[in-house]
């Protein structure tokens, strides 16, 4: 069983984790691969030396692959600013990974409205 601390302070540094790479992504990465990205959440590991950025791409699934693709290439400079700017002694290894689950949630919902039409 964790310490309650513990998890409040991992659940605390995940937030400010994505905060700032939210303001990181949105305004100082130049690499043209990058479209338009949103940082929707931050999956800080238990041990807190790795974390897993959920973001959603907007556009063509080929888009998202290269916005991934420039994020992936970028890593080195955010973890770099991370540490400047949340005065950590190690920033987490980032894995950023596509956020779907807006497109789960529209097909779950669609997949109801089409049972209760039958069921009528």
């Amino acid at each position: 069983m964790e310490n309650r601390a513990q998890q409040h302070h991992r659940e605390r540094l995940s937030e400010a984790l994505k905060e700032e790479i939210a303001t990181i992504v949105e305004g100082e990465l130049g690499d043209p691969r990058i479209g338009l990205v949103t940082v929707n959440d931050v999956q800080l590991a238990p041990d807190g030396k790795s974390a897993h950025v959920l973001v959603a791409v907007t556009g063509t699934e080929e888009e998202a692959k290269e916005s991934l693709k420039g994020l992936e290439s970028a890593v080195g400079y955010i973890r770099h600013e991370i540490v400047d700017r949340l005065r950590l002694r190690h920033a987490p290894e980032l894995f950023f990974r596509l956020d779907r689950s807006d497109q789960i949630e529209s097909r779950i919902e669609e997949l109801l409205k089409r049972s209760k039409k039958r069921g009528r």
